[in-house]
């Protein structure tokens, strides 16, 4: 066990290895993740200024089925995609921020939001471009098969073959949300009192069954009715703490916009909160990991860029708008300021300030959106299981097994070491991703510029 706690704390290390970075040290990954941000937004002509009607015009005018390839439209590809960018760390993310980088942490992370939107859109739009249709007529997608190939067009077949299998290795580690579950049952446990880790666990994996043995229809009808429900019912909550202190907003934005660029010395001052905000909208957008191109993968359209735009919503909507109010609020009710409080339990007391009962509604949404970050990532995780061992009926049908049993433990255990290695699997999946787009550059402006012409953008 020695030896396995050793190898484990080097590949933590290693992955999340520190640099000093103007005085603060940050994950050399964050960086990694927050250079194609800038540089894809100068390169690709600001999409994320000029599309976003755009993207909004696709989902209002989207290919029906049988109109065009794919087994989910556009809306349902989005939402799934969102049922898996919008989880826990997009609230106990916010609070984390908050107290390593002070209220300036909210702008970077809205700021960094707004970058990272280009990336989705530039790493999505890449997915459609080279996804395949396998034997049995299903659409399959997602970083993997890019690397295979543009790395085979390139005359490396073989080296597009290892590096699509090695993001697909991770990622059947990274798309093992166990903390979903864990930090679900701590809160609904903190606010019913009820203790049983086991029933509930079981009780999540069950729900999470139907499904993920429906299949990708089954998920994009869950995936488009559940994922605007959570958001609703959490922005609800954030709201009712916004009217209630409607008198501090003012103050609250000052202190925002102060302490991003230094005038409050608080939490390190500017870089501080820009090394805070940068890490905490880095790891909610998962813009540049590559994971949600698995499931734009699905859409119905037959213009790769379409589907591109429609993605760059997921940052404005994740990260920017979520994450933004959400901070506004922590800043508001100003729960982050207590020592004793850390991560969702800063939320839950800025949601007791409305009312007694309005940590249960927290505790309601939490629940709402583990559940459809573990939806999603299980189908996240059954296609890097296809690209390494088939499509195949027998294939599937033992990904989804042994996915919904590692869930219930995952409510009683200590996490420790598991999370350590799922957080770092998570993370090396952005290597051959992010390479991947820095391959295709030329090729993702062209079709960009072609596509935007076209359509009048």
């Amino acid at each position: 066990m020695e030896s396995f706690n050793r190898i484990v704390d080097a590949l933590t290390g290693a992955v999340f290895f520190k640099i000093p970075l103007l005085g603060t040290q940050i994950e050399l990954v964050v960086l990694y993740l927050a250079v194609p941000m800038l540089f894809f937004t100068v390169w690709l002509g600001f999409p994320n200024i000029r599309c976003i009607g755009h993207a909004f015009r696709i989902l209002r005018n989207q290919p029906r089925e049988g109109e065009a390839k794919g087994d989910v439209s556009q809306f349902a590809a989005l939402t799934t995609a969102l049922a898996g960018t919008i989880g826990l760390g997009n609230i106990a993310g916010v609070a984390v921020a908050l107290t390593m980088g002070g209220p300036g942490a909210i702008f970077w992370m809205f700021a960094i939001g707004w970058f990272a939107m280009t990336v989705k859109m530039a790493e999505v739009t890449l997915g459609l471009k080279y996804r395949v249709t396998d034997e049995y007529g299903y659409v399959h997608g997602g970083p993997m098969y890019v690397l295979k190939a543009v790395l085979g067009r390139r005359g490396l077949p073989r080296l597009g073959v290892i590096l699509g299998g090695f993001y697909a290795f991770f990622a059947l580690f990274g798309a093992i949300p166990m903390v979903q579950v864990n930090q679900s049952f701590a809160q609904v446990s903190v606010v019913t009192g009820f203790t049983n880790g086991w029933i509930y666990g079981i009780g999540l994996a069950f729900a999470v069954a139907l499904v993920t043995l429906g299949g990708a229809h089954w998920l994009g009808e869950v995936s488009k009715r559940l994922t605007p429900l959570k958001v609703g019912v959490y922005l609800a909550g954030i709201l009712a703490i916004l009217v209630l202190h409607a008198d501090a907003i003012p103050a609250a934005l000052a202190a925002i916009w102060r302490g991003a660029w230094g005038f409050d010395a608080a939490a390190g001052g500017a870089v501080g909160a820009f090394v805070a905000g940068m890490r905490r909208a880095v790891f909610a957008s998962e813009a540049g990991v590559g994971s949600a191109v698995m499931a734009h993968s699905l859409a119905r359209t037959e213009h790769p860029v379409s589907e591109g735009m429609v993605a760059l919503l997921e940052p404005l909507l994740g990260t920017m708008i979520v994450c933004g109010i959400g901070g506004l609020a922590m800043v508001v009710a100003g729960t982050w300021t207590d020592p004793n409080l850390k991560g969702i339990e800063i939320t839950s007391a800025a949601f007791a300030h409305v009312s007694s009962w309005f940590p249960l509604l927290l505790a309601i949404v939490v629940v709402l959106f583990a559940y459809s970050t573990l939806v999603a990532w299980g189908f996240y995780g059954l296609q890097a299981w296809g690209y390494l061992f088939g499509h195949g009926p027998k294939a599937q049908w033992s990904y989804k097994i042994l996915y919904i049993v590692a869930l219930p433990p995952a409510a009683v255990i200590d996490l420790g070491r598991v999370i350590d290695i799922i957080d770092s699997s998570f993370f090396l999946m952005a290597i051959p991703n992010v390479l991947a787009l820095f391959l295709c550059a030329g090729e993702l402006r062209r079709d960009v510029r072609a596509y935007r012409e076209q359509a009048g953008v």
